[in-house]
């Protein structure tokens, strides 16, 4: 068994990896390696904001995924608790709209865009073995036969399940459960389609993102308090319908909607590794930090995580000096996150008497002057989220 050698090696063939393959195969050597022979449909992330839209940008990947089957959306409605309509382009940092696409489509669009600029690719292939260290080392199962590769750097974008994260040992931080997110993908459904539409009502919040091909994908997110069950399988489509409808989605919306894909839940609460970087072994997307899907920042972060360490990497020849430069960037983004999210969920979803009572000191402000609201999730997380703007969105100022 031979030892092949490159620059990079990445784990995860997904948004995250390929993205990173993509900008890193015209200057290093790249070897890009992915379980899955084919990519399928799941319940995951399908709604790029407007502040990952500018990092796909960056990446120069918006393109690409665009074309699965994306659609941008200039306008957000909101309805129930902080009923109003947003202009994303005029009113967000980057001015670019939220675009919606296929999970799938556009992960074999990059896949094949991160090979076609030079990268390695090894597919199916299922890593076995992490060796940290200077020299990383990783052992890899493909068509029956092992290899041996060694690399300068070693990135796990291996997912919310990382095993990457497992096999080095990082230090793994978990959010006590609160929401969990239940999501469908659907045709036939009678939702606007010329914008992304959410209702929020105390305990549940329904968000709908049309895409192209007459596609929504359909998500509600709940809060334990008001059910504490998962909704999972083509049997719970009636109760995942009655959930929406008390958020307050109209119930013509799911009238003749047909479920074009699984429907499954899972669980929202945050879990992150507080500096994804160690022994010649980084962490991006999923993998370095799985956020509450119920805010959808996971594909702009995993984005994010993909341009900030592609820009170390090409910053200097000291590449653990990089990816720890990147590290400490991740975990100060993924804070101001974190602790926007936890607000949010705290004022708009957590039911009970005292989260009523600071709804009825909160929302009127909020309703008369929208700018209360911190606008990290919008707008990205270089806005920042400090104690003052706690205090002004709590209407505690």
């Amino acid at each position: 068994m031979g030892l092949d050698r490159y620059d990079l090696a990445i784990i995860g063939g997904g948004i995250a990896g390929a993205s990173l393959a993509i900008a890193m195969a015209p200057h290093a050597r790249v070897l890009l390696v992915e379980r899955e022979a084919e990519y399928r449909d799941r319940v995951r992330g399908e709604a790029l904001l407007s502040w990952g839209a500018a990092e796909a940008r960056g990446l120069d990947v918006y393109t690409r995924l665009r074309e699965a089957r994306g659609v941008e959306h200039n306008i957000w409605r909101f309805g129930g608790i902080n009923r109003r309509e947003r202009d994303l382009v005029a009113t967000t940092k980057s001015h670019l709209p939220m675009l919606a696409f296929n999970h799938p489509e556009a992960q074999e669009r990059l896949f094949d865009a991160a090979v076609a600029a030079g990268a390695q690719a090894m597919r199916p292939a299922i890593v076995r073995e992490i060796v940290p260290g200077r020299s990383p080392r990783i052992r890899i199962d493909s068509d029956g036969s092992t290899l041996q590769v060694e690399a300068r750097l070693v990135v796990g974008a291996d997912g919310r399940s990382s095993f990457t994260r497992r096999a080095v040992g990082f230090d793994v931080r978990r959010d006590r459960p609160r929401m969990r997110v239940a999501g469908v993908l659907l045709s036939g459904a009678s939702c606007p389609t010329d914008s992304v539409t959410s209702h929020l009502e105390p305990g549940r919040y329904s968000f709908l993102f049309p895409q192209g091909g007459g596609r929504v994908r359909a998500y509600i997110s709940y809060h334990a308090g008001v059910l504490d069950r998962p909704l999972t399988g083509s049997e719970a489509f009636s109760e995942f319908v009655a959930e929406s409808e008390f958020a307050g989605v109209p119930a013509e919306w799911f009238a003749g909607a047909r479920i074009d894909g699984p429907l499954a839940t899972f669980d929202g609460a945050d879990a992150y590794v507080p500096l994804p970087y160690r022994d010649g072994v980084a962490l991006v997307g999923d993998a370095a930090a799985t956020s509450d899907p119920t805010w959808g920042q996971g594909l702009s972060l995993a984005l994010r995580d993909a341009r900030v360490l592609r820009d170390a990497l090409l910053g200097g020849e000291d590449w653990d000096v990089a990816s720890l430069a990147y590290a400490h960037e991740h975990a100060r983004c993924f804070d101001v996150v974190h602790s926007v999210e936890d607000w949010f969920t705290d004022l708009m979803l957590t039911p009970g008497a005292e989260a009523d009572r600071r709804r009825a000191r909160a929302m009127p402000l909020i309703m008369k002057d929208p700018t209360r609201i911190p606008d990290a999730l919008h707008s990205g997380p270089e806005v920042g989220a400090d104690e003052a703007a706690r205090r002004r969105f709590f209407g505690e100022d």
